[in-house]
C-alpha cells in the first residue's frame, strides 16, 4: 500500500489523548488522510465544517476523533442517558461500518456509551436497551433516530436527552437528501440545541447540501479535499489509483460477457452492481448456478433483516461476489474489493462516482468495469466532462461461450425462477425510463427483443411500455407458461390450490351477468357532469336551437318511450303522459306512436 499522507498524527496542532493515539496504531493508520489533516484541527477547534472529499479518502475517521476528543474534554461528564454526539448517516451498513470504527476507539474510553439504532430492528428493544444501558454517542440511521423521538409514551424522553449534544455529524449528507431523508432531518434539527458543533461530509457537494448547510451550520469552514497530482488539476471525483473501463456489448451478450469475467477472477473479490432490486433476485440465482468454485451473495434494500448478515459475511471473506444495488454505493467499506462491475449504469452520474469508490480506498489499487449498450457509449465522454471521471475501453471477451440456453432450462424447470427473469425485465425497463440521463439513455431506442434474449424470457411480458408492439427477432419457447412448477412442492401445491379454486370460481359464474363494481359516488357525479357538459357542447356545435323546455318534454317523451317499448306502460298511460304537463295539445312532431307490439 502507497501512503496518502499529510503528516502523523503527532504533529496535529493539538494534542490528540494518548489512548485515542494507541488505537489509532492497534487499527494500523500511523498516519493521516488529507481530508483528516484539514478537518481534524478545526473541529476540534469547535468550527463547522462543511467537508467534500472523493469516496475512501477516510472521512470517518476525520469524525470520528474530533467526536472522542470534543467529549474528552467536557467540564461536565455526561450522565448515562445523556447524548453528547450524534452521527445521521443514511444507510443501516454505513450505520454498522461506523459503529464498529467507533467501538475500536470507546473500548479504550469505558466512561462513554454508545448506541446503534437502524432499521430491521424492533425498535421497543431498542428503547428498553437505552433505558438499561444508555448511550452518550449515537450513531443511526433518520428514520429510525425520528422514531425514537416520539417514543416518549414508552419512557424514552429523547428529547430531553440531547439538550447536552456537543457534536452533530452528518455522514454522506447528499445521499441523506437523494434518498428522500431531508423531512427527518429538519425534525431531527429542530429537537437539537442550537449551541452544538456540527460537521457535515459528503463526496459531492449539490444544491441540497448547501441548502442544508445554511439551515444546519453556524459561519462553517467548507474544506475541499482533492486528488494528488493529474487528479487536483481536473477535480477528479474518483480515486486517482483506480482503474476505469467500459465494455460495449448488446444486450444479449452482455450477461455471457459478465459469467466469462467472473469466471476467470475467481481468487478475487467483487462487487456487481445492479439497476433494481429484481434484477439481483434473478441474476444473483443465476450466478449461484453458473459460476461454480466461490460464494455469492444478494443484497438488496427490500431486504429487511438478512441484510446486516449478509453485510457482516461478505467483509470477512478473502474471495467472493457480491451482488447489489446501489444500497452498497455509499460510504461501505468492504476490505480488498478487486473490481467493482457494473451490470447496468447508475440512475445518477454521481452514483457512478460512489459505486467505483468502493475499491482503490485509501492508497490501495483497484478496478471498475461498466457494462454499456451501443448507444449508450455517450456516457463515457458524458462521465469524463460532467464528473470528471476517464475510462478506458476493454475490449470484448473471446470464446465466452452461450448460456442463455442454460437460464432458460433453468426458468422452464422453476416458476421461480420463470417469474424472477419477468419481474427483473419489467423493474429494469421502469428504472431505465427513469434514468437522470435521459438524453443517453433513451426508452425508445431500447431494442426489446434483444433485451428480452439477454434476460433469457420465455416470452414477453405484459406491460404498458410494449403494447400494440411487435417484436418479431424475439421467438418465445413453444411451452404454455402457465404449466411451469414451481420445484418449491410447498408453493406449487399452493399454486395448484389457487388455480382449482379459480376454475370452480369462473364454472359457477358462467352464464351470470357480469358484475360491476359501484364506483364512488364522487366519480359517477364527476362522470355524469363531464357527459352533461360534452352534450352541450356537441348541440352547441351542431348549432342546436331547442330550447331548455323543449329539451325537458324531449327527454320526458324519451322515456316514456322506453317504458312502452319494455311493456312497463300500457299504449294509453304512454298517449297520457305525452299530454299530462299541460303544455303539449298534440304529439310532437319528431315523437312516433309504436301503432302496435311489432313496432315496439
Amino acid at each position: 500500500m502507497e501512503h496518502v499522507t499529510e503528516g502523523s498524527w503527532e504533529s496535529l496542532p493539538m494534542r490528540l489523548h494518548p489512548r485515542v493515539l494507541g488505537a489509532l496504531r492497534e487499527l494500523g493508520f500511523p498516519y493521516m488522510t488529507p481530508v483528516q489533516s484539514a478537518t481534524i484541527p478545526l473541529f476540534m477547534k469547535n468550527k463547522d465544517v462543511a467537508a467534500e472529499a472523493v469516496t475512501g479518502s477516510g472521512k470517518t475517521l476525520a469524525f470520528v476523533i474530533p467526536v472522542l476528543e470534543i467529549l474528552l474534554r467536557r467540564e461536565e461528564k455526561l450522565k448515562k442517558n445523556q447524548v453528547g454526539a450524534l452521527i445521521i448517516t443514511p444507510t443501516r451498513e454505513l450505520a454498522i461500518q461506523i459503529d464498529e470504527v467507533l467501538a475500536h476507539f470507546t473500548k479504550h474510553f469505558p466512561q462513554f456509551g454508545q448506541t446503534l439504532w437502524i432499521g430491521g430492528r424492533n425498535p421497543g428493544e431498542d428503547v428498553a436497551r437505552f433505558k438499561e444501558q444508555g448511550g452518550n454517542i449515537i450513531v443511526a440511521t433518520p428514520g429510525r433516530l425520528e422514531d425514537m423521538f416520539r417514543r416518549k409514551a414508552e419512557g424514552l424522553d429523547l428529547a430531553s436527552c440531547v439538550r447536552s449534544l456537543d457534536v452533530l455529524v452528518l455522514d454522506e449528507a447528499d445521499r441523506l437528501l437523494d434518498m428522500g431523508f431531508e423531512a427527518s432531518i429538519n425534525t431531527i434539527l429542530e429537537f437539537l440545541p442550537k449551541q452544538r458543533r456540527t460537521g457535515l461530509f459528503s463526496a459531492t457537494q449539490t444544491q441540497e447540501v448547501e441548502s442544508l448547510v445554511r439551515a444546519g451550520l453556524r459561519n462553517p469552514v467548507r474544506i475541499s479535499v482533492k486528488e494528488k497530482g493529474v487528479a487536483a488539476s481536473s477535480t477528479q471525483k474518483t480515486p486517482s489509483r483506480l482503474e476505469n473501463y467500459y465494455m460495449v456489448c448488446k444486450a444479449d451478450e452482455k450477461f455471457n460477457q459478465l459469467v466469462h469475467f467472473l469466471r476467470n477472477h475467481k481468487q478475487e473479490k467483487h462487487l456487481v452492481f445492479f439497476s433494481t432490486c429484481a434484477c439481483v433476485e434473478y441474476y444473483g440465482k443465476a450466478l449461484e448456478a453458473l459460476v461454480k468454485g466461490v460464494q455469492i451473495m444478494c443484497i438488496h434494500g427490500k431486504m429487511k433483516h438478512k441484510r446486516d448478515k449478509i453485510f457482516m459475511g461478505f467483509r470477512r471473506l478473502q474471495r467472493g461476489i457480491l451482488v447489489c444495488t446501489d444500497v452498497m454505493a455509499r460510504g461501505i467499506d468492504i476490505p480488498e474489493v478487486n473490481w467493482v462491475l457494473q451490470y447496468d449504469p447508475p440512475s445518477s452520474a454521481s452514483a457512478f462516482v460512489h459505486r467505483c469508490g468502493r475499491t482503490a480506498r485509501i492508497g490501495h489499487g483497484g478496478s471498475a468495469l461498466v457494462f454499456l449498450l451501443p448507444m449508450e457509449e455517450s456516457y463515457v465522454s458524458f462521465l469524463e466532462i460532467n464528473q470528471k471521471c476517464p475510462l478506458q475501453e476493454m475490449k470484448l471477451q473471446k470464446n465466452t461461450g452461450d448460456l442463455l440456453p442454460k437460464l432458460k432450462s433453468m426458468a422452464l424447470a422453476d416458476r421461480a425462477v420463470f417469474e424472477k427473469g419477468m419481474k427483473a425485465f419489467v423493474s429494469y425497463v421502469q428504472a431505465y425510463a427513469k434514468h437522470e440521463c435521459n438524453l443517453i439513455f433513451r426508452i425508445k431506442d431500447l431494442d426489446f427483443a434483444s433485451l428480452a434474449r439477454g434476460f433469457a424470457l420465455l416470452r414477453m411480458p405484459k406491460m404498458p411500455e410494449l403494447r400494440g408492439r411487435q417484436f418479431p427477432d424475439f421467438v418465445p419457447a413453444d411451452v404454455n407458461t402457465d404449466t411451469i412448477p414451481f420445484k418449491d412442492k410447498v408453493r406449487e401445491k399452493q399454486r395448484q390450490k389457487l388455480l382449482e379454486q379459480q376454475r370452480k370460481e369462473k364454472r359457477e359464474n358462467e352464464g351470470r351477468r357480469k358484475f360491476i363494481k359501484n364506483k364512488a359516488w364522487s366519480k359517477q357525479k364527476a362522470k355524469k357532469e363531464k357527459k352533461k357538459k360534452m352534450n352541450e357542447k356537441r348541440k352547441r356545435e351542431e348549432g342546436s336551437d331547442i330550447e331548455d323546455e323543449d329539451m325537458e318534454e324531449l327527454l320526458n317523451d324519451t322515456r316514456l318511450l322506453k317504458k312502452f317499448k319494455k311493456g312497463k306502460i300500457t299504449e294509453e298511460e304512454f298517449e297520457k303522459g305525452l299530454f299530462s304537463s299541460g303544455k303539449r295539445t298534440v304529439p310532437r312532431a319528431d315523437m312516433e306512436i309504436p301503432d302496435s307490439e311489432e313496432d315496439c
